[in-house]
């Protein structure tokens, strides 16, 4: 007994229990930190670090929840245990955004009434409110999208959109207005892309197509009319149209497009609202893509509701006619650029150039008298956007540059235009692998790549072999 006690009474056994003694303390530190922070709400203690930040509540989402006046339910009608992880994490995420979003899980293997009930498929989300007794359904499809089946094989999805469909199914069922636009053909127009219609939609948004050769006037139930890159011009008669349209409060989005023809009406028709056309093409020597001069990187001074989003404020346009703002020859119309070249901007033809700030972007707006539904005369805006180039909103392009914020200015542009309208639509996140692309390395990238690691290695093995020897 006293060898065991002198046992314990050894300078390396203290030095042992005290090692125990601390290893305890820190693991009982461990333990409660780690219940404590279980009992943090989820969108605090959940971390993202996926690559492209599938997870990440954008500030759209985060603004419409600050607002909700209204509890919101989220029926996941699928089996928990068998759901993406990355769909069971963004829901839990969403809903701990605020404490007026509410999740329940239903298994309808266990209970099959519920799809009926809900009138809903399997792996859907219902989002209902019950203040304005609306809902609607979010598949799982539409979260993890770009999947496709071929042959027996199904290859994985290659976007998450489950902020843009959540918030998008979050504003149809506490808002009751829907809004209808209209994109013209019969001059060459380009139709708008799956992209764009996917966001307008999101925003409550629809769109038909509609020939303004076969019209004689604007649909009553035209909240906006898009223009996207007519390259033939409009007849006499279609100017009238558009004419009678603006001044009953109408608005309109105009892209323009290359071409060689005459455009001597749709020209004369901006002009009346304080914008000329330039004759040629804008080159840019100052902000511009890798040295391409008529690849332009504007000034945008969008303020308010047209710079709603927009943090880097990234636009590229390419092959863009220029526009010189001046005052109209109509008091009530007040016309202002949002876009403009540097003061390098060159309009280019074929006889010469002319240096100058040049306008890539603007909006004129004009209050007009309108009968209402009783007959009496009431004032109302009439809009008109107006941009340089219609591959603002190509899908080629913006699918190629992801940074870019072109397609989040054209909403702004759309929903500025409608009345009670938010920008709530929200561009889904990649999930294909993302490459280093850099060719050059400059000194910075060697230095930081080969030459710090390989620095470390060495003081390293100097410090380990002067040791050694020791």
């Amino acid at each position: 007994m006293e060898k065991l006690k002198n046992l314990f009474r050894t300078k390396n056994t203290k030095k042992g229990s005290y090692s125990i003694a601390v290893t305890a303390v820190v693991i009982a530190i461990i333990f409660v930190l780690n219940l404590f922070v279980r009992q943090l709400p989820e969108n605090i203690r959940q971390i993202d670090i996926s690559d492209t930040s599938i997870y990440e509540i954008s500030s759209t989402t985060k603004k419409l929840v600050k607002n909700l006046d209204y509890d919101i339910k989220l029926y996941v009608l699928a089996d928990k245990s068998e759901t993406d992880d990355r769909i069971k994490n963004f829901i839990s995420k969403y809903a701990g955004q605020s404490d007026k979003i509410s999740v329940e899980w239903i298994d309808p293997v266990l209970h099959p009434s519920t799809l009926t009930k809900y009138s809903a498929e399997e792996n859907s989300i219902v989002v209902s409110c019950a203040k304005t007794d609306r809902q609607t359904t979010v598949s799982f499809d539409d979260i993890l999208a770009g999947s496709s089946s071929y042959y027996g094989t199904t290859s994985a999805a290659t976007s998450f959109d489950g902020d843009g469909q959540l918030t998008s199914a979050l504003n149809y069922v506490t808002s009751s207005k829907e809004y209808k636009a209209y994109y013209t053909t019969g001059h060459g127009e380009t139709d708008l892309s799956t992209s764009v219609t996917d966001l307008m939609e999101k925003s409550r948004v629809s769109s038909e197509v509609l020939n303004l050769l076969s019209s004689t006037s604007i649909p009553d139930d035209c909240d906006l009319l898009i223009m996207n890159g007519p390259t033939s011009d409009l007849t006499d008669d279609e100017i009238k149209v558009l004419q009678n349209y603006m001044n009953n409060g109408g608005k309109i989005i105009c892209l323009l497009a290359y071409t060689d023809k005459s455009m001597s009406h749709l020209y004369g028709f901006l002009k009346d609202y304080g914008m000329t056309v330039s004759d040629g093409y804008i080159a840019d020597t100052e902000r511009c893509y890798q040295g391409n001069y008529y690849y332009l990187i504007p000034n945008v001074t969008a303020s308010g509701d047209m710079a709603s989003g927009m943090t880097s404020n990234s636009v590229l346009l390419v092959n863009s006619k220029g526009l010189t703002v001046s005052d109209p020859d109509d008091d009530s119309i007040t016309t202002e650029s949002f876009m403009t070249t540097s003061k390098n901007g060159y309009d280019i033809t074929e006889k010469g150039q002319t240096q100058g700030t040049y306008t890539l972007g603007a909006t004129a707006e004009q209050t007009v008298s309108v009968k209402n539904k009783d007959g009496d005369e009431e004032d109302t805006e009439s809009r008109l956007t107006v941009y340089g180039s219609n591959m603002l909103i190509d899908e080629q392009l913006t699918s190629s540059f992801s940074n870019l914020e072109n397609l989040t200015l054209f909403m702004n542009s759309v929903t500025s235009s409608l009345d009670d309208a938010d920008n709530i639509s929200i561009a889904s996140k990649s999930l294909e692998v993302t490459y280093n692309s850099i060719a050059y390395p400059g000194f910075f990238s060697i230095l930081i790549i080969f030459v710090i690691p390989l620095a470390l290695l060495a003081g390293g093995f100097i410090i380990w072999f002067r040791r050694r020897r020791r």
